[in-house]
């Protein structure tokens, strides 16, 4: 005989406090669960959507980063002759050659942060789909002048439109605000290569960026450039260059919340079992009935355990309700790989869902199997005794 589903609801709902505040301890565990995966999740969709499938970067062989890239003025002469390039309505190659350099800036909080200036050229606009102006106008070309990604215009001092920053960059002018969405150009500065170059005495590029007329052309492409002896570089497409720029940081996030998590985790874990052995104890003569009745250990073993698993389904749903929230907050961290400042948001994914829940749901079966193996070795006449 197997005892109804219904039963372990009523339970639950007859000891009603001590089942919401056992289910609130396992919440908190889940909520916290999820905000580190959504937080690794977040980090990664920024940096991802950041690229394009049918653009392709090119670094120095070796480097990890754009920072660390440096490619001399007559390799990206040689880029500029590959085969496959797309060009646009005047027929003019979609190609840019990119400088990227960090500065130190201060904070509005205070303290100060280390953000990524780009410098551009003149088809990187048309490279960089995600990116668009909310205010002012584009920087022109052989002049000191800036746009500032909006990311950065929230967190960071004198960068409104009409502002003038200090240090290197003396005298540039910021003269317009780009949205770039949820990707890592909301948080750079973009200025013309040649000047940024000039200002930091840089006399090499870090990138270049061109976009392909057709994604299947990149093997041979890649072949073409890694495989000259003259150039030294390695090209990737643009997304899995982004995605690779994630891997670190969001490693990192989720092995520190993760077992920050676990220890959280115990806490509730001992929770749930001390809730179901009070429950067991207050229900010892219900228990001697329910032998009484024809009903095996088993089924007395699996009553408790799915009463246990219903606590911390519970739990998984009020833990995921508010960590759903958090989705409308945007926060901002120094990523390993550039050691900028970077802005993004967390997400929630049907990935993160599940395994959240499957979590929580571990967490009530690990409370419960001791209460509820107790319970199914209560000798029927003991039972109906010490009730």
């Amino acid at each position: 005989m197997v005892i109804p589903l219904s039963y372990s609801f009523r339970s639950l709902w007859t000891r009603r406090l001590t089942t919401f505040l056992t289910a609130m301890g396992m919440a908190l565990v889940v909520f916290v669960f999820a905000d580190v995966l959504m937080l690794a999740a977040g980090l990664q969709k920024t940096l991802v959507q950041t690229g394009s499938y049918d653009n392709v970067v090119c670094l120095r062989k070796g480097s990890t980063s754009e920072v660390d890239s440096a490619i001399e003025k007559d390799k990206a002469a040689v880029i500029e002759t590959l085969p496959g390039i797309a060009t646009d309505d005047k027929g003019e190659q979609l190609l840019a050659k990119e400088v990227v350099i960090l500065i130190t800036l201060p904070k509005q909080q205070g303290g100060s942060s280390n953000v990524t200036v780009r410098g551009i050229g003149r088809k990187s606009l048309d490279l960089r789909h995600q990116a668009r102006l909310v205010q002012g106008r584009m920087p022109n070309f052989g002049v000191p002048e800036m746009v500032v990604g909006s990311s950065l215009v929230k967190r960071f001092e004198g960068l409104a439109v009409g502002s003038t920053l200090s240090g290197n960059l003396k005298n540039w002018r910021v003269v317009g605000i780009m949205e770039a969405g949820n990707t890592a150009f909301s948080s750079e500065i973009w200025a013309d290569a040649d000047q940024v170059m000039q200002a930091f005495r840089r006399p090499v590029y870090s990138v270049v960026i061109f976009k392909l007329t057709d994604a299947d052309l990149f093997d041979r492409v890649r072949g073409l450039i890694e495989n000259d002896p003259r150039l030294t570089l390695q090209a990737k497409p643009e997304i899995k260059f982004y995605l690779e720029q994630s891997e670190m940081m969001a490693k990192f996030l989720k092995i520190l919340g993760i077992t920050l998590t676990v220890i959280f985790s115990l806490g509730a874990i001992l929770g749930a079992m001390i809730t179901m052995y009070a429950a067991v104890a207050n229900r010892t003569r219900e228990i001697g009935t329910l032998r009484a009745l024809g009903f095996q250990r088993r089924a007395i073993l699996m009553s408790f355990l799915i009463e246990s698993i219903l606590l911390g389904f519970i739990g998984g749903l009020i833990g995921l309700f508010f960590a759903a929230f958090m989705q409308l907050v945007t926060i901002s961290t120094v990523n390993f790989q550039t050691f900028s400042e970077l802005a993004f948001k967390f997400t929630l994914t049907p990935a993160i869902i599940i395994e959240s829940m499957s979590f929580a749901l571990a967490m009530g079966l690990a409370g419960g199997i001791l209460p509820a193996f107790r319970a199914s070795r209560m000798n029927i006449v003991d039972a109906i005794r010490a009730g």
